[in-house]
């Protein structure tokens, strides 16, 4: 499963990074500690989170995730999108809140055996 097919499915809002469209998810990770998804999140996981900084990035491209979905309406600082656009991970956003969301994107990868 594509990025893509998670963002037509959710219609999810698009805001930086659509070179990365065609990445792989292989999972989900949901929390707003940056620590707490660096030493747990794992390649190819979509991260849901509210924080919407530039060290956003800096994780999800340490730790190779396929994407990152913001809740709650948030939009990404000027600069997350800049170095979204250059590391390839989407940038995606929806207004549902995290719970929500990750319900959701749990459900629709169990239901597609890729969890």
């Amino acid at each position: 499963m594509k990025v893509s097919d998670i963002v037509d499915k959710f219609n999810l809002e698009v805001f930086s990074g659509k070179l990365g469209l065609a990445r792989e998810v292989r999972g989900g990770y949901v929390s707003d500690l940056l620590s707490d998804v660096m030493g747990n999140s794992k390649e190819g996981q979509i991260w849901i989170t509210l924080q919407t900084h530039k060290n956003v990035m800096a994780i999800a491209s340490l730790k190779d995730l396929a994407a990152v979905i913001l809740v709650k309406g948030f939009k990404p600082n000027d600069d997350t999108a800049e170095q979204s656009e250059i590391e390839g991970v989407p940038v995606l956003g929806t207004t549902e809140n995290a719970f929500e969301m990750s319900g959701k994107l749990f459900q629709y990868l169990t239901d597609n055996e890729i969890i």
